[in-house]
This record gives C-alpha cells, sequence and structure tokens, in this order.
C-alpha cells in the first residue's frame, strides 16, 4: 500500500533501537520489538529517529536497521527518520532506506542553516522531487530551534512536497493554526504524549510517541477514546501512563526510556555517546514510575 495523506494515520511508534552488550545494533531484539508493536495494535514503526538514536550510526547500521523493520514489519508501513542536517546527506539516507523498503520517511527540518520559509519549502519540494517516496515533515523546534510556519506547512501540502508531519511542540495556538490551514491536506500526527488526546481532539489523526515502545496499548486506548470525542476519558486514562512519560524525560530521550524499559522487563541495552545511562537521581525516579505501572499493560 502506497501512504497518502489519506491512508497515514493512527499510532505509529517511535521505537527504540536495541543494542547488544558490545553496543552493536541487536538485530533480533529491535525486530522483536516490531512485532511487539504491531501485535499490540500499531499502525506501523518508525525506527531510528530522535528515540531510534539517528545521529549515533553509520549509514551502514541505518540501512540495515530499516532493513530489518521491515522484514520484521510484514506490511505494515515502516517510516525511518532523516535528521541529517544537509541536504545532500538527507536525501542519501532517503534513497537508502527507500531501498530498504521504507514506506515514507519522516525528515527533520533543516535546523543548522535554516534559512527562511521559502527556504525551506523549497528544501522539502526539492527533496521529495528527488526521492521516489512520500514525506512526511518532521517538526521538533526545542531540537533545532527552527519550525515550518502554518501557511508554510499549507504551501508545502498544497504542492505534494509532503503527506504528513509529526507535530512535536506545545504551542498550542500554533498547532490550531496547522490544523486549520492544513489538517484536510495532509495527515497531522502529535509527537508529544502530554498534548496527543488533545491533540487528536482538535485534529490529528494518531501520533508517532516514543513511550509506546513499551505501552502501544494504553496508547491506542487513548487514541481510539480521543477520536470519538471523549476527551476527559481519554486523558483520565492518560492519566495512568503520565508518571512514566515525566520519568522517561528527565533527560535526554531515549537514555531514561531504555533503562526503563529494562526495569519493566524488557531490556533493549544502553545508549551511545554521546548519551550516558541516566543518572542516580533519574534512576531513582524510573524505579517509582514502574512501581506505579505495574497495573498498565505491556500489550
Amino acid at each position: 500500500m502506497t501512504l497518502t495523506h489519506d491512508t497515514l494515520g493512527g499510532l505509529y511508534t517511535a521505537i527504540v533501537t536495541p543494542l547488544a552488550a558490545d553496543g552493536a545494533v541487536d538485530i533480533k531484539g529491535l525486530q522483536a520489538l516490531v512485532r511487539f508493536q504491531l501485535a499490540a495494535g500499531a499502525a506501523g514503526i518508525v525506527p531510528i529517529g530522535g528515540t531510534g538514536e539517528y545521529p549515533a550510526f553509520s549509514r551502514d547500521e541505518r540501512r540495515a536497521i530499516v532493513a530489518a523493520c521491515v522484514e520484521a514489519a510484514d506490511g505494515k508501513p515502516v517510516i525511518p527518520g532523516v535528521l541529517s542536517t544537509g541536504f545532500e546527506d538527507a536525501l542519501e539516507a532517503g534513497r537508502d532506506f527507500a531501498a530498504a523498503g521504507a514506506a515514507a520517511v519522516m525528515t527533520v527540518t533543516p535546523y543548522y542553516a535554516p534559512g527562511t520559509q521559502d527556504g525551506m519549502r523549497a528544501y522539502f519540494r526539492r527533496y521529495r522531487d528527488a526521492l521516489d517516496l512520500p514525506v512526511m515533515l518532521y517538526q521538533i523546534p526545542r531540537r533545532t530551534t527552527v519550525s515550518a510556519f502554518a501557511d508554510t506547512v499549507q504551501a508545502m501540502a498544497e504542492d505534494g512536497s509532503i503527506i504528513g508531519m509529526k507535530y512535536s511542540s506545545y504551542d498550542m495556538p500554533d498547532f490550531i493554526r496547522t490544523v486549520k490551514y492544513a489538517g484536510d491536506k495532509i495527515a497531522i500526527l502529535s509527537g508529544e504524549e502530554p498534548l496527543f488526546a488533545t491533540h487528536v481532539a482538535l485534529g490529528a489523526r494518531g501520533g508517532v510517541l516514543a513511550s509506546a515502545t513499551i505501552y502501544p496499548k494504553i496508547w491506542l486506548e487513548i487514541f481510539a477514546l480521543a477520536r470519538q470525542g471523549k476527551l476527559k476519558e481519554a486523558l483520565k486514562l492518560q492519566d495512568k501512563i503520565d508518571p512514566v512519560v515525566d520519568a522517561i524525560y528527565v533527560e535526554t530521550n531515549p537514555g531514561p526510556l531504555k533503562e526503563y524499559m529494562a526495569l519493566a522487563g524488557m531490556p533493549v541495552g544502553g545508549v551511545r555517546l554521546p548519551l550516558l545511562g541516566p543518572s542516580d537521581q533519574t534512576l531513582a525516579g524510573l524505579k517509582v514510575a514502574a512501581a506505579q505501572a505495574k497495573a498498565i499493560s505491556l500489550a
């Protein structure tokens, strides 16, 4: 199935990249994690974004990670992140992932030399023209310090550059404008756990969530309630997982998330430099959150 703005939606899990004791990619562990997500009902997989530690891997490793995810996904969409800073590097990665069987790519806004809004639009237009694969815009200004404005997103949607976007920001007025301008033209997916239900109630068609890498079922239940207009019920259910979300984002993702997964009985190894394992203080908070979350079903 070719992904379009009409068929893109639901819960896409931003998965971690499991590592072996020597720091190598644990392919078997990765594929088991993919199957776990899809068995729970996730619509697809987003590997090697920020949660998947894109910057920490070589080109060959990224390509192997995507190929392994595609094999394990067995026809379900795999949308790898592309977090390269420059156009040619991003295009090279996109072509690698297309060859590995990806259904689309999730490409971050150019951030080291961001240029103007017109420049950002031209970047994605040329990227899509050069890449025979649908493109999602990845907007995360707290990491990149730049954003595509709502009218820029609308223009990108209208010229066919993107079929969707991962919206990772707490700027609710901008989210509402983006839905108003482009929500009928692209699939807007929430990238913020605390705002996920609210984003869905306001027009997001799903989400790309890191904590779903361990708790896909509860996020699917929250999504179903929010999509039905039952926002209060969705937020009440979300209260159960809020302590986990708070704990895993105390330090840079995915260090605490990987440690939390080990505490919850799903070990996936450590992280690669420059990330380190969580501090003692963060680890203590993770243990408290894990104890509180024992009633949450993993799948």
